[in-house]
């Protein structure tokens, strides 16, 4: 009688532990502009980290407008389904982008292997250049994120509060 009650708490607990929400241990809010050929969201928005995981939120007349997950290994975006981060890649923004790219750009982090890194005492920048792939300024400057794509008419700019 006693084994069974144990065993029915644990599976109690796993399954209220698997539905608690999220803790972050960073959040800011930011002006969050993410324009690509298919989505175009500019507004003011909260960035959510921890460990594992990003969540991005922008707001329009204090209704969220587009929620952005990034996790280990999916994206999950508020007007589609939840995809490996290459599908993300290769449905939002360029197949030949790393698979880490998005969540390097919110954490401000150097993408593509630090390719092109010039760091000074403010931040860093980043000048990539695939000819008829993408041509890529990035920058991480103060409190400000850039990063722009031109061939792929590509910009996410983070301005945190």
């Amino acid at each position: 009688m006693n084994f069974s009650r144990i065993i029915l708490f644990l599976i109690l607990s796993f399954l209220f532990n698997a539905c608690a929400p999220k803790e972050y241990v960073k959040q800011n809010s930011a002006f969050i502009m993410f324009k690509t050929p298919t989505f175009k969201y500019a507004d003011m928005g909260f960035i959510y980290e921890n460990k594992d995981e990003i969540k991005v939120e922008i707001y329009g007349s204090g209704q969220a407008l587009m929620t952005l997950e990034i996790s280990e290994a999916s994206v999950c975006m508020s007007l589609l389904a939840c995809m490996s981060k290459s599908s993300f890649n290769k449905e939002v923004l360029n197949s030949m982008y790393p698979e880490e790219i998005l969540e390097n750009i919110f954490r401000g982090k150097p993408i593509m292997y630090s390719e092109g890194l010039e760091k000074n005492r403010n931040g860093f920048t980043q000048k990539i250049v695939k000819e008829d792939k993408y041509n890529i300024h990035y920058s991480v400057l103060n409190d400000e994120i850039i990063f722009r794509d031109t061939i792929n008419a590509i910009l996410i700019k983070v301005k945190k509060q």
